[in-house]
């Protein structure tokens, strides 16, 4: 089944769009990261320079593969502690919107889940977040948050590119010099401007409390507002995905027209993006990038218009004596909005995991069994299609650092990717990349499954309930944020476990990956010859597009089998979960 006219409208626009600003946003980010003067110099340079003041931080001072790697450790962990606190002394600050009686310090579980969430860019939230925090723990502590964590994927991710660019170098680059421009001369911009765009379609930023208002049946109703515009901007931009409302961008507030819909979609997709360009510059090749690009685009764009055409679909399991009588005309709208419906619904799923953002106008848990195995597939993908802000760049090369070994395998050679040579070191800090990302998941799923504390989350059973474990810890692992709603996440088991799942996702991937930069950039290049495996042209996208389908089906598809695949077969059966 093909896609609505409309969704394909909708689909085409946004990763045309994407494309072409691809090429521009990623010279910019190249300039800037570079150090070169901007457009924005004469305004942003002296904030920039009053940083490193404060921080006693010398820019023209690089770092070894090591010390980067511990300053992002030191930094994030400081980050999390401070943002523990604040949710725990919540209510004695200012700008507790309900009053020292009306919202409460969070519970030490909690706090300390979200803290890690909102940290490693995942934004996972057990909570109602209209009810829970305060509007100074939404702006100073999770929205600077979604700045600084996005932030430092984009500077490990360059990092990264130069270890894999230089030559016979020992520095990759100093962290808080790329932390610093990455926040004040791609971030603050960007969300700025599109901010404004979404405050122009009726995303709203007050500092009112609520709003009363009386219904139709004559009942009164407290709407919670509050300044949500500015975060919603970095949410998406930073590929964050914490909602300021428990229904994130379903909810009105949000996301209230289809227009903003669209423009959420394309704030979340053109940074990582844009990083391949940025990629292929500072390679001196930008056949490099736009191959990269290709990669992601073809995986994404597949995923969906699976996930489009399989909730367009109407319901199997709906008996027909029933189904005469519903309308199922504009597809499966169980847990969607009308104002996006069947398709938009699907495409802002696979937008959100096929990036580690995690936002979601609609709930994933009332998808349709093929269309809830393309957001969970996604994320067990690596989320490299394109992936988040700085984490998809970085995701994508190590699988490339993957396919060219097994390139080498295939013409007897020592595998070579862009003129450097991949050994025993390499291949071992990819390798753990892969199987942390699989033990994770697989690790953390199998757990809850076999204990009494984990089978007390899901709501569902069957299939459809191992489905929501295996995506709690999927999304977890994967620093992506969404979930299968039907999973009740605020125990003390899945904040705790879903917490180190969020720090393994996060940490035991970017340790290994700055290894390999060290190890790189002090290598010498190589000259090419006959036997240089081109990593640049249809085969090598063609090549690097099996690696990451295998691993990931190799790795996970048992577990799909048993969750989604499973669900599906039953479901098309008439049995519900």
């Amino acid at each position: 089944m093909i896609p609505s006219p409309l969704g394909l409208l909708q689909a085409f626009s946004l990763f045309a769009v994407v494309l072409l600003l691809a090429r521009p946003l990623g010279g910019y980010m190249r300039a800037v990261m570079e150090g070169e003067r901007t457009f924005l110099w004469p305004v942003l340079r002296p904030v920039e320079r009053g940083v490193y003041k404060i921080l006693r931080v010398d820019e023209k001072s690089e770092q070894r593969w090591t010390a980067y790697a511990v300053s992002v450790i030191v930094f994030s962990f400081v980050c999390i502690l401070a943002l523990y606190l604040q949710q725990r002394l919540q209510t004695y600050l200012p700008l507790n919107q309900g009053g020292t009686a009306g919202i409460l310090p969070v519970a030490p579980d909690m706090a300390y889940n979200t803290s890690v969430s909102f940290d490693t860019n995942t934004n996972w939230q057990n909570y109602l977040g209209e009810n829970t925090m305060t509007y100074l723990t939404q702006m100073a502590g999770l929205a600077v948050r979604n700045f600084v964590s996005a932030a430092t994927g984009i500077a490990v991710a360059l990092a990264l590119t130069r270890g894999l660019v230089r030559k016979s170098m020992p520095t990759i680059g100093n962290f808080w010099v790329d932390l610093t421009r990455s926040t004040l001369y791609i971030l603050l911009p960007i969300a700025f401007v599109g901010a404004l765009v979404l405050v122009s379609q009726g995303v709203i930023q007050t500092f009112a409390s609520s709003l009363t208002v009386h219904t139709l049946q004559g009942a009164t109703q407290i709407i919670p507002l509050g300044p949500v515009a500015s975060q919603e901007a970095i949410k998406e931009l930073g590929t964050n995905g914490g909602g300021f409302f428990n229904a994130n961008s379903a909810h009105p507030f949000e996301n209230p027209t289809t227009i903003s819909n669209w423009v959420e979609m394309l704030l979340i997709l053109i940074i990582p993006f844009g990083l391949t360009n940025t990629f292929g510059r500072m390679a001196g090749n930008a056949r490099q990038g736009w191959a990269l690009a290709a990669v992601m685009m073809i995986v994404l764009a597949t995923g969906s218009l699976v996930a489009m055409s399989s909730e367009e679909r109407t319901n199997p399991s709906i008996p027909t004596a029933v189904a005469q009588n519903v309308d199922q005309s504009a597809g499966n709208m169980e847990g969607k909005e009308v104002r996006f419906g069947a398709d938009g619904s699907g495409l802002f799923a696979t937008v959100t995991t096929g990036t580690s953002t995690g936002a979601v106008n609609s709930m994933h848990d009332s998808f349709l069994p093929i269309g809830g195995l393309v957001p969970l597939f996604n994320i067990e993908l690596g989320e490299i299609t394109p992936g988040g802000a700085g984490a998809g760049l970085y995701g994508i090369l190590v699988f490339s650092i993957i396919g060219v070994f097994i390139a080498g395998l295939m013409v007897g050679r020592t595998p070579e990717f862009l003129g450097k040579k991949i050994e025993a070191y390499e291949m071992k800090m990819a390798m753990l990349v892969v199987l942390f990302l699989a033990a994770s998941i697989l690790g953390f799923s199998a757990l809850a499954s076999a204990t009494t504390a984990g089978q007390a989350g899901p709501l569902n059973g069957g299939p459809h309930g191992f489905s929501e474990i295996l995506y709690a810890f999927s999304s977890q692992t994967g620093n992506n944020g969404s979930a299968f709603a039907g999973l009740s996440g605020n125990t003390l088991f899945y904040n705790i476990a879903g917490a180190f799942a969020m720090m393994l996702g996060r940490y035991a991937m970017i340790v290994p990956i700055l290894a390999i930069a060290g190890s790189m950039a002090g290598k010498r290049r190589v000259a090419e010859s006959l036997g240089t495996f081109p990593t640049t042209g249809p085969i090598w996208v063609g090549l690097l597009i099996g690696v990451i389908i295998i691993v990931g089906a190799l790795t996970f598809f048992p577990a799909l089998a048993l969750g989604p695949i499973a669900d599906q077969l039953l479901n098309n059966a008439g049995r519900l979960f």
